[in-house]
């Protein structure tokens, strides 16, 4: 599956990965970031989520959009054995759009056009 960062160029962009766990076991995942640009992405609140039997967890990534070319990484979750019950890997790619840009600032300049 894709998560897709879309943005104006020089904004920060969160995007929250929703895990379900179906199961009556505890599940445990460590995130890591891989790829050519993992860099530029983040895992503000941590790498590590638990997900209690039935319920929810969720890994927020951040993104800044630093350069007009897209970005790509690959989110990877892999199981922590809680209670001898190991969950799956499960793999994300992250991809970066530049959808508009907007001036940090603007300086007026005044120069002759032609000189003999």
């Amino acid at each position: 599956s894709t998560i897709e960062f879309t943005g104006t160029l020089h904004t920060t962009v969160v995007k929250q990965v929703r895990l379900k766990n179906p199961s009556n076991n505890t599940l445990a995942y460590n995130a890591i970031l891989v790829g050519r640009d993992a860099g530029d992405f983040s895992l503000p609140k941590g790498n590590a989520v638990t997900i209690p039997p039935t319920k929810q967890g969720f890994v927020n990534v951040e993104f800044t959009i630093r350069f007009l070319h897209p970005a790509e990484a690959v989110l990877i979750l892999i199981s922590n054995k809680v209670d001898r019950v190991d969950g799956a890997t499960l793999t994300f790619s992250l991809k970066s759009e530049v959808k508009n840009i907007e001036p940090v600032g603007m300086i007026k300049c005044k120069s002759p056009c032609y000189e003999l």
